[in-house]
């Protein structure tokens, strides 16, 4: 019994029509004994056909995707559907009622606890939850990010290369659907590795597809669009709103993450300037900015420069920045049949 989850809902996935509840997270507090978190959850549903999973909020500071999956549940009718969709718009529900990238009650971030435990804390109960009930019920998995608090990112979309040519073919070809301007492709080894949903949909061969959209604490109308866009384009492809009326995708350029040196970090503490914006083109040796020592001319203030050539992918958001602090990051071209072999290191 130690892999039951103890998260429990009213919701009928087998049943045709659309159901709209919550996942009741126990959490027991000095305020409320025998209380429950609700998380909201939507399941529309008519007949046989592909599910999708479309995730929004996994870090609570994260906006477009909440948005978009809001409109999106309102809107949708059992009857346009060939399939069923489950929609969390606001999956780290504490995180997103806190406003924050980590949970307010045990300082989890959802996206570094896959595939969770149904015994640990909130945030890996909920990571339980989604690995074990909602995946497996799933033929194509939509995590909608963007940069929250800390960072400006350039709209895309994500893959991680498939255990096999078949599985990053069909990765690249749903990236291409959803038509994000950049298409951004890991081979799995940075950000949170293994331990992110899209992993643990990849282990359990699911297609994920996780985007950015815009970034720093605001709601960007471009990156909401895209995640409507992108969103209704899959669904019509998979055949699931097959009448969905949406513009067709532009061309997706695809980059990928050049090891660590695609990242720039604060050496030191002080007022970040930037000499680059999100979408330059740089080349290794360009001043990335300077850090001016907030005790004033007293101290010298600091040059960063980039480390390799690329395109700027995402900029630091806050001006303060601290020692470590990411301040930019770098995505290079990659050729489609390097793509396609799933070579992409």
């Amino acid at each position: 019994m130690g892999n039951d989850t103890r998260i429990w809902t009213d919701i009928d996935f087998d049943k045709d029509g659309k159901q709209i509840s919550c996942l009741r997270l126990p959490f027991s507090s000095d305020r409320s004994a025998y209380g429950t978190i609700p998380i909201p959850i939507i399941c529309i549903r008519n007949g046989v056909g592909p599910t999708a999973l479309l995730i929004s909020g996994n870090h609570g500071d994260e906006y477009e995707g909440q948005v978009a999956l809001s409109k999106l549940a309102r809107r949708l009718d059992a009857g346009e559907l060939r399939g069923r969709i489950i929609i969390l718009p606001a999956l780290n529900y504490p995180a997103v009622d806190a406003g924050r990238r980590v949970s307010p009650l045990d300082q989890g971030n959802l996206n570094r606890m896959f595939p969770g435990d149904a015994n640990g804390t909130p945030t890996e109960m909920i990571a339980h939850y989604v690995s074990e009930v909602l995946l497996p019920l799933a033929d194509i998995v939509i995590d909608l990010h963007s940069g929250g608090t800390s960072l400006l990112y350039l709209p895309c979309c994500l893959i991680r290369v498939g255990k096999t040519a078949a599985e990053t073919a069909r990765l690249v070809e749903l990236m291409h659907v959803f038509g994000a301007p950049i298409g951004s492709i890991s081979d799995g080894s940075g950000g949170g590795g293994a331990t992110t949903l899209s992993a643990t949909a990849q282990a359990l061969g699911i297609p994920a597809l996780t985007t950015e959209l815009g970034g720093g604490a605001s709601l960007s109308r471009a990156g909401e669009t895209l995640a409507r866009d992108g969103v209704l384009r899959v669904l019509k492809h998979m055949g699931i709103l097959p009448e969905a009326i949406v513009e067709p995708p532009e061309a997706t350029r695809s980059m990928r993450v050049d090891g660590r040196q695609a990242f720039t970090y604060a050496p030191v503490r002080g007022i970040f300037e930037p000499a680059v914006a999100v979408g330059d083109e740089v080349e290794a040796g360009d001043l990335a900015g300077t850090i001016h020592p907030i005790a004033g001319p007293s101290e010298p203030a600091r040059s960063v420069h980039f480390a390799q050539s690329g395109l700027v992918a995402c900029q630091r958001a806050p001006a303060l920045a601290e020692p470590g602090d990411c301040l930019f990051k770098l995505v290079v071209d990659v050729s489609p049949s390097a793509v396609q072999a799933g070579h992409t290191g």
